[in-house]
């Protein structure tokens, strides 16, 4: 799985707390970020692979990965107080998100959300794959039934 991580200036320390909460899960995919929102990330100890800074084509960088289906998930903490001269950018992005229905967060509540429904659908494949390198089937009830007894 693979997940896009951005954050306009004044959010870039949100970021790095929401993920330092949640290090488990993002130590388990791949992230992918623009410039200086990577090299946060990465200080914090988590691999990162550092794009562009937005202003500079990161955020096409990530909107061309999304329309070539490698990426799984957005996570963009915007500073809706704050101008940003790659605005048309950041709407851009924005909509090559809902093009392709890729689950998308704009601030730290929804990005909750996102995070546990990826959490979760993360936690299907690892069991599937589990089963499958056994020579075993699983069926969609069966995988189920486990995902809700974890929760």
């Amino acid at each position: 799985m693979k997940l896009a991580v951005i954050a306009h200036d004044g959010k870039k320390a949100d970021i790095v707390a929401f993920i330092m909460k949640r290090l488990d899960f993002f130590s388990r995919v791949e992230i992918i970020a623009t410039g200086t929102t990577g090299k946060h990330i990465a200080h914090a100890g988590l691999k990162v692979q550092c794009l562009k800074s937005g202003p500079l084509g990161g955020d096409a960088q990530i909107a061309s990965l999304i329309a070539d289906g490698e990426v799984n998930g957005v996570i963009f903490f915007i500073d809706p107080l704050d101008v940003h001269p790659h605005q048309v950018d950041v709407h851009m992005l924005l909509r090559i998100c809902n093009v392709y229905n890729i689950p998308l967060a704009t601030n730290y509540k929804t990005a909750v959300y996102v995070i546990n429904g990826l959490e979760v659908r993360l936690h299907k494949q690892q069991i599937k794959d589990y089963h499958f390198s056994k020579g075993e089937e699983i069926s969609e009830t069966e995988l189920n039934s486990i995902i809700n007894k974890k929760l």
